[in-house]
């Protein structure tokens, strides 16, 4: 079948002259698109096609359930909606002009990060991004040569992988522990290889909750350490942390970054805001990094949010920054809901931990197709994650930026359709 494009005025020779090469006597096509980005969008496929038919034709109903993607379903913090309007009024010529980064912002941000971590964080080791994902691919684009190695957890960010190839490194999967989805330190000793680069910890956890207790990350950064010497060259620890602030029972986030010198830590503002569709975020060079590290860092992380596209925030979301570092949604708040939907699962039947931090919950789906299952659920306004789109197949995976309201009609949902298919 010629599946060559036509175009009108244009014979098909040099249609085809235009489309493809002749080296001797071998006729090579020329991509369309780049090889790379089908690698993204490959890594994006399962997610891309939930999103899709979640959301075709006229999307979720108004009384709809939502606990898919943790988007917001309350009205944005009255603080942040202040803080736009607020800074958004030009006081000169200069207001909208170009610059990566706004001072009080890389200063508020350094502040924060040394009371909170007894560490001396600098402004200059602080890039102001477009959101979590900005921070995280101005890490990576830093670091990666083409096709080195980066391990992240699985289950995990269904994103990782994605923007791993999309900076043309080698995706790498490892497995938390199975049952208390612990740092396998065996199976990631196993997985570096002469080409790895980077490790990824995401804590709190993206979708366990688990917060990774300080031995781990230190005999984590043993192995690392170990590897950089036997190797020959650094392998970064790339801390994603959106989740720091969101922490349950007493419970502290725990850095990777104090355990080891060559961490990168990615944040996002998104979560503590519940505002992820503005993209304000930081990228942080660990503060017990060796200074020569860090200075060629600096101009590696600005070079790489230049080349991808001017990815720093915009000068608006920069400017309020420093007040919204002092936002957040209610986490008390949020500890109750968990605690609601916890106790309503688990007296309908369903198997789930309790997370110590995020806002999620994975109920374990009471049939093996947890696709099959959050479709049923569908099917009564309840709209949750098949745990096969977040790398945890027989799992669902339910985001508590679902109102209250939500919460409440939700549960008899949940328990109906358990009976059901228990039947």
């Amino acid at each position: 079948m010629d599946a060559t494009p036509k175009s009108s005025g244009m014979a098909f020779e040099e249609t085809l002259d235009m489309r493809r090469l002749q080296q001797g006597e071998c006729v090579v096509p020329i991509a369309t698109v780049s090889s790379r980005m089908l690698a993204v969008t490959e890594e994006m496929r399962t997610v891309m096609d939930f999103a899709r038919n979640v959301l075709e034709g006229d999307g979720l109903a108004p009384d709809a359930c939502d606990f898919m993607f943790g988007n917001p379903q309350e009205t944005p913090l009255r603080g942040f909606v202040d803080a736009l309007i607020r800074h958004v009024e030009p006081q000169d010529v200069h207001w909208f002009g170009y610059k990566k980064y706004d001072a009080l912002a890389r200063e508020t941000v350094a502040r924060s990060l040394s009371q909170a971590r007894s560490r001396n964080y600098k402004p200059d080791d602080i890039a102001i991004t477009a959101g979590g994902f900005g921070a995280i691919a101005a890490a990576l684009l830093a670091v990666l040569e083409v096709g080195e190695e980066v391990i992240y957890p699985r289950p995990g960010w269904f994103a990782y992988g994605a923007q791993i190839r999309g900076a043309a490194g080698t995706p790498v999967a490892v497995d938390l522990a199975p049952g208390t989805y612990d740092l396998d330190l065996e199976r990631i000793e196993a997985a570096i290889t002469p080409r790895t680069r980077v490790v990824v910890v995401n804590t709190p956890h993206n979708p366990t909750g688990r917060i990774f207790p300080r031995a781990q990350l230190d005999a984590l950064a043993d192995k690392l350490a170990a590897a950089s010497e036997r190797f020959g060259k650094v392998i970064y620890l790339l801390a994603d942390e959106p989740y720091a602030r969101l922490v349950f029972d007493g419970h502290a986030h725990i850095s990777p970054a104090e355990s080891y010198p060559h961490t990168l830590i990615a944040y996002s503002f998104g979560k503590t805001l519940l505002a992820p569709g503005e993209r304000l975020g930081w990228l942080a060079l660990g503060a017990d990094m060796p200074e020569a590290d860090r200075i060629l860092l600096r101009e590696a992380v600005d070079i790489a949010q230049v080349s991808h596209g001017w990815a720093f925030a915009g000068r608006t979301l920069q400017r309020a920054l420093p007040d919204l570092e002092k936002l957040s949604i209610d986490v008390a708040a949020l500890a109750r809901r968990r605690d609601r939907m916890v106790e309503g699962l688990r007296a309908a039947g369903y198997d789930l931990p309790v997370p110590e931090g995020t806002f999620y919950l994975i109920p374990r789906s009471p049939i093996p197709d947890d696709m099959a299952f959050a479709a049923r659920l569908a099917t009564d306004g309840v709209w949750v994650l098949p745990g096969s789109v977040a790398q945890l197949p027989g799992r669902l995976r339910i985001s508590l930026t679902a109102n209250d309201g939500m919460v409440e009609r939700s549960l008899p949902v949940f328990a109906r359709a358990i009976r059901e298919v228990a039947a």
